[in-house]
């Protein structure tokens, strides 16, 4: 059986974006920012950066959506 790519339960999970996130320096959860860090061949790397003192704390491949094939 074959399903849609909307009717997937995950798809609310792909697109999430940190918010806050324990920062290694900092030793608490803090705003963190997104920046762009690659631009890979399976995707986008960013990495989420800490608002307070600016070291990382994460990264995050965005990968392209799925070709749509039409019939």
């Amino acid at each position: 059986m074959h399903r849609h790519p909307d009717d997937d339960p995950r798809r609310q999970f792909r697109d999430m974006e940190a918010t806050l996130l324990l920062c290694p320096r900092c030793r608490v959860a803090v705003p963190v920012r997104k920046r762009l860090l690659l631009v890979l061949p399976e995707g986008d790397k960013f990495e989420y950066v800490c608002a307070r003192c600016a070291s990382t704390c994460g990264t995050k491949i965005e990968r392209p959506p799925p070709p749509q094939f039409v019939r």
